[in-house]
């Protein structure tokens, strides 16, 4: 049995955080990239531009800073100018913010949970009822 979902502790978590920080390890890590890479059809899925395995960056769609995971229902790939935009943005604040870069996230994230997609599609439908 492989251990390729192995998490490693950076060491104590603060008294009453609820979770404790996690540190993949770089094969694991490299592992979850290819494959949301793969996933996502080799292009970012906020901007929509094709790229690389190289140049690709990993985005946990529901940040760690609010509690997100690294699970692949939580990754997707980015380039580097998107994923800086998102930054630790809850995914309705950025779609609400870029209604353009949801459009990209529908088409592209393919093995994301669905409700991020809901919420993508939700913010397009506002975005498209404020212009109208």
């Amino acid at each position: 049995m492989s251990r390729l979902w192995y998490v490693r502790p950076l060491g104590r978590a603060p008294r009453g955080a609820p979770h404790r920080r996690e540190s993949l390890t770089p094969t694991v890590k490299r592992a979850l990239k290819t494959a949301a890479w793969r996933d996502c059809g080799h292009r970012c899925v906020y901007c929509g531009t094709g790229m690389p395995l190289a140049e690709a960056t990993l985005d946990h769609v529901h940040p760690m800073a609010h509690g997100g995971r690294s699970q692949p229902g939580n990754l997707v790939v980015a380039c580097a100018p998107c994923n800086r935009r998102k930054g630790d943005l809850h995914p309705d604040e950025f779609f609400a913010r870029w209604p353009a870069a949801a459009e990209n996230f529908m088409r592209y994230a393919r093995a994301v949970h669905r409700s991020f997609k809901r919420n993508a599609r939700r913010a397009v439908s506002l975005a498209f009822a404020e212009a109208a």
